[in-house]
């Protein structure tokens, strides 16, 4: 009987493991530094967007960006009234393979954009 007893405590506790919360999530934002090419001795404002948000910076500067699927669009405009245009890509992040891997299938990740992730560096160049 004592065995049994102890059997069914570590399936017990198994089973509680392995039911847990599964997902791993990144922080909702993320920073990404703004930084201009040929831009010296100018003043740049830039504004960043996606489906998620808009976000203003100036360069040199960092802005805590929403993690989105959609590509992040960059506009930036000088204090001569010159505008400078970027964009890049979200990409998807390491973490979304461990929660895919511990059973929620990278499902909650997915819904949230949390698995997406933009470059850590944007270069404006200002010579265009």
């Amino acid at each position: 009987m004592r065995v049994m007893k102890n059997g069914m405590f570590h399936a017990l506790g198994i089973m509680g493991a392995l039911s847990g919360c599964a997902t791993i999530t990144n922080d909702p934002n993320q920073p990404v530094e703004f930084v201009g090419l040929n831009c010296a001795e100018r003043e740049i404002t830039c504004t960043a967007e996606n489906k998620r948000g808009s976000w203003d910076v100036e360069l040199p500067g960092t802005a805590m960006i929403r993690r989105s699927d959609d590509v992040l669009h960059v506009s930036c405009s000088d204090d001569q009234g010159k505008t400078y245009r970027t964009q890049t890509e979200s990409r998807m992040g390491g973490k979304i393979v461990a929660s895919a891997i511990f059973l929620d299938f990278g499902i909650v990740d997915s819904i949230t954009d949390k698995h997406r992730e933009y470059p850590a560096q944007i270069m404006v160049d200002c010579s265009r």
